[in-house]
């Protein structure tokens, strides 16, 4: 059972990464915030009292037996930067801007917010590293996955035949209608591929975040890939979509860490 509840929260975990590599990726259940960001939501951007905020990111650690003050989180910009988080983000430091972070320290628990973006979380046996991603169509584009890869094989010597990657809940092909432009960018990045993230139906085009993903990191040298196949969209009695919700809602949290 991928599904796990914990003190009222429900939560998602990969069943690809081994026993000592904690993730969960977050439903919306289980929080103290009021509709439209009911009920777990932890993101301050989107217009939620921050206190409630702070409330749901401790009863989602502290549900996982970690502590609040492990987070290393980041201000996500749709880009490929990278953060190797060492250490926690001192709780009254503003987060850093990035959309990929990396950390060797068990004492580190990796955390970001989605809702509807692909959330990419990697683990690396051999050099007991784990990192976590934003993929959503910008970052995609830019590459935020091969970025990833090529981070892990830089800072740590990874060899991507030995990283593991689970792909989170987040919009499926069937919900992610796209313009020309966009579809565009993607025809330019994918060549030959672009068939295989792009679909037109009914004169419409609509993008496949997955199999982008996936393309990526097989490229890289990436074989072992979970894909959750959840779409936010299409749930949303579990999931936050900024799509499907016409942009009127909260952030679910993912987290990976080394225990």
């Amino acid at each position: 059972m991928l599904f796990h509840e914990q003190s009222e929260l429900r939560y998602y975990q990969f069943d690809i990464f081994p026993k000592n590599v904690l993730t969960a990726v977050f439903t919306r259940h289980g929080g103290v915030s009021p509709a439209p960001w009911n009920s777990l939501n932890l993101s301050i951007s989107v217009g939620d009292d921050p206190a409630r905020v702070a409330a749901n990111r401790i009863r989602a650690f502290e549900a996982l037996g970690r502590s609040p003050a492990s987070i290393h989180d980041a201000w996500l910009v749709h880009g490929t930067d990278i953060i190797y988080a060492d250490s926690p983000r001192p709780l009254e430091e503003h987060p850093h801007k990035a959309d990929i972070l990396f950390t060797d320290n068990p004492e580190v628990s990796l955390f970001m917010r989605f809702a509807d973006c692909v959330p990419l979380l990697f683990h690396d046996p051999q050099k007991g590293v784990v990192g976590i991603a934003h993929a959503g169509w910008m970052g995609t584009v830019k590459g935020v996955a091969e970025a990833s890869v090529r981070g892990m094989q830089e800072r740590y010597g990874s060899d991507p035949a030995d990283v593991v990657v689970g792909i989170g809940p987040s919009i499926s092909v069937e919900h992610y209608e796209v313009g020309e432009d966009v579809a565009d960018q993607f025809r330019v990045k994918y060549g030959g591929d672009s068939e295989r993230v792009l679909q037109t139906r009914d004169g419409r085009i609509f993008l496949d975040l997955w199999a982008a993903n996936v393309i990526q990191l097989q490229k890289m040298g990436v074989e072992q890939i979970q894909v959750s196949g959840l779409c936010t969209a299409s749930h949303l009695e579990d999931w936050y979509s900024h799509r499907a919700e016409k942009g009127k809602t909260g952030r679910f949290g993912a987290l990976i860490a080394l225990t």
